[in-house]
Order: structure tokens, then sequence, then C-alpha cells
């Protein structure tokens, strides 16, 4: 017991690699502006690339929000959550213990928050499925030799778009017999129908229902994107397998090292992903949850592969960045928002539910799509400095504290230590 006390200590201010902190409370400002149309509307009218409702102002503003942010950063948090599950394996490692035992009641911890939050606060919620990958991640992937990393990342994001690939062949092949294709477009048209009820279900509950109502909603919409973790659970395995090797091959940690593969990486990331984005775009701006075809299969493997390049532009652009004294000191402004993330993300949730959602201040589908990015940037700019203001007084966010106290089974210290 001693030993796992001794691994479980907060990490001390000189052993925190700073640019986490700062990439994490860029990924969170990311998340809000990828997340607040499906606080502001139904959700899951909100996933499905650019909304057809939208026209003008708001049309141009889903589109850049989809181009430049949709898939981006929560591929980006992903990929900070395999971060974190390298380093914790790394200083149980480094203490003697294997770590195993302790990073499981840390994802039994998750679980239960991410519970919490889907049914209580916002069916939106990723921290379940961070819980629920996360045994995966553990079971199948501790041991797995650093060189090996990316090879399964690489896999693991390849596997889902064979299924969806898979599923447009069987459509495109069903097409060639009328009954075949009589039957495959019945198929199509009643899942079409489900989606439309799901959706009308979020609109009422969440729009003018009571808390009980929003609460049954949001355990019928945790159902229903659990049952999507088929098409995209191995993509953010994938994700985390790329940010483990972050971590275990020392590239984050010495990142002034690693110049080069940053610059490659950011270069290669831009010019090969945000061309596959805006063809796919321009190509198929909306999917369909009942079209599988060669066009939107298409579609969706560009989408994909230009959320992970671009992601991996995003992080370099970051990381090259705290290379420089002047830019580095700008984006520190972010780090206490990224040291509080679980706190700062939960947040988010509750406050905006609270403003839009009908039990709270009721303004449901009444912030135009233009004007979103403005409240946005407005909750992170309070974000940042509440957590400034948080963390000058204790060393954990509330909810990291709750976390470690689940994890670990002992009440951590919230009093600041200098260091210097």
């Amino acid at each position: 017991m001693q030993q796992m006390r001794t691994v479980a200590g907060p990490v001390a201010a000189r052993e925190r690699v700073e640019v986490l902190d700062v990439l994490r409370g860029f990924a969170l400002l990311g998340i809000l502006l990828m997340n607040i149309e499906a606080f502001v509307g139904p959700l899951m009218e909100s996933v499905t690339g650019i909304n057809p409702r939208f026209s003008g102002p708001d049309r141009w503003m889903d589109a850049a929000i989809y181009v430049l942010v949709q898939g981006k950063f929560i591929t980006l948090f992903s990929l900070l959550f395999g971060m974190g599950f390298a380093v914790m394996l790394e200083r149980a490692n480094a203490a003697g213990a294997s770590g195993s035992l302790i990073y499981a009641r840390r994802l039994l911890a998750l679980l239960g928050i991410g519970l919490v939050h889907a049914l209580l606060i916002w069916s939106g919620d990723i921290l379940l499925t961070y819980a629920l990958l996360g045994f995966v991640l553990l079971l199948c992937f501790r041991r797995t030799p650093v060189s090996r990393l990316p090879k399964w990342g690489v896999a693991l994001n390849l596997l889902p778009l064979l299924l969806v690939w898979a599923m447009a062949v069987l459509g495109t092949l069903a097409q060639q017999d009328p009954q075949a294709a009589a039957e495959f477009q019945k198929g199509m048209a009643a899942q079409a129908k489900e989606m439309a009820a799901l959706i009308d279900g979020e609109r009422q509950a969440f729009g003018s229902g009571t808390y009980a109502d929003a609460v049954a909603q949001r355990a019928t919409d945790t159902g229903a994107m659990l049952g999507f973790l088929v098409f995209f659970g191995p993509s953010l395995l994938g994700v985390f397998l790329f940010g483990a090797w972050f971590v275990r091959s020392g590239v984050i940690r010495d990142s002034a090292a690693h110049l080069p593969l940053f610059r490659r990486l950011r270069n290669i990331g831009f010019a090969l992903g945000l061309p596959l984005m805006l063809w796919a775009t321009w190509s198929h701006p909306t999917t369909s949850f009942s079209e599988f075809s060669l066009a939107s299969a298409a579609a969706q493997t560009a989408v994909q592969v230009a959320n992970l390049l671009m992601m991996l532009a995003y992080l370099s652009v970051v990381v090259l960045a705290m290379q420089e004294q002047a830019w580095a000191a700008r984006l520190r402004w972010v780090a206490p928002a990224g040291r509080m993330a679980l706190t700062n993300y939960l947040m988010q949730s509750l406050l905006c539910t609270l403003v839009f959602y009908g039990y709270g201040l009721g303004y449901f589908e009444r912030l135009p799509r233009v004007w979103q990015p403005l409240f946005v940037l407005a909750v992170f700019v309070l974000q940042v400095q509440a957590s400034r203001w948080w963390l000058a007084r204790y060393r954990l966010g509330p909810v990291e504290w709750l976390w470690r106290w689940a994890t670990y089974g002992k009440r951590p210290s919230q009093q600041i230590v200098d260091v210097t």
C-alpha cells in the first residue's frame, strides 16, 4: 500500500510537462467550439456535418467549424488521454509497481464520473467511452513495444473504415437486384426514421421538457451513442496508442530535440489534411446515418484521415510555438484550464445545459450559429481565469481531486507546496 501511495502522489510542478497543459487548454476550447451546436440544439443533429437547416452566415459558420474544428479537437483530447495513460504507467514502473491495478481503479472512477455526466448533465459525454476503451488499452496494449504503437494506431484507425467500405459495397451490390434493392432501401428508411425520432425526442425533452424528461432522453441518447462504438471506438483506441507513443518514445517530453518531426507533422497535416477535409465538405457536406454508398464511404474516409492529420498539425503548431519565448509566454495563459481539464470539461456541460435547456434559462435553438463561437470564447476566458484563481489556492481541480481520491482510496492533499 505504501508503494501505491508513492506512485499516487500528485504530479509535482517540476514534473509536469508544460506543453501538455497548454495542449489540454486548447483542446478544451476546441471541444466547446465543436459541442456548442449540440448544446444549443439536438445532439444527434450536430454530428452529421453541415446542418442542412442553416443558411446564410449561419451555414458559413457551421461549415468553418466543421472543416477546422469538428473531429480535430476531440481527437487531440483522445491523444492526450493516451499520453496520460503512458505517463501514469511510467511513473508506476519507476516506483517498482506494474500500475495495472491503479489504472484499472482510475478507469472505474472515470466510468462513474462519465455515467453521472451522461445521464444527469449531458448525453454527449465522452468520458464513459474513454473509460470503456481504456480497459481495452490496459488489457491489450500495456506491454506493446514502443515501435509497434503507431502501427497498431494506424491499423485501428483503418478498421472502422473497412467496415464503412464493406457496407458501402454491399449497398451498391444490392442495387443490382430489384428485390434486394427494395429491402435495402426499406432498411435505410427505417434507420432514418429512428434517427429522426431520436432528434425529435431531444428537441422536445431538452427544449421544453422537465429535468426528468431530459434525464430519460439522456439515457436513450447514451444507449444510442454506445451503439456507435463499433464505428468510432477503434479509431479512438488507435489515437490513444499514438498518444502513448509520443510519451514512451520521449518525443513530447523532449520536444526541443524533435523539432524536425513536428515540422513535418505540421506541414503534412495541413498540406494533405485540409484539402481532404475541404473536398469531403464540398462533395458530401452532410452525412446521413442511413446512407451507405461508395460516395459517402469516400467522404467519410477523407474526413477521418483529415481529422487525424489536422490534429497532428495543430499539436505541432503548439509544440513549435512553445519553443519561442514570446509565443510560449502567450500560450501559457491557457495552461491553468488545461491543468483542470476534467473539471472544466464537466463545467462546460453544466453551464451550457443550464443556459440552453428548458429546465434552465430555455435558450434552446435560440442562439444563432454565427454567434455561438463568441459565446464559447466568453465561457473559455471565464474558465481560464477561474482555473488560475483556483490553482493559486489548491493543487488540483475539484473533480481531479475527487478522481484521484477514488483512484487511490486516500484523500489527496490540496496544499500547495513550494518547490522553488
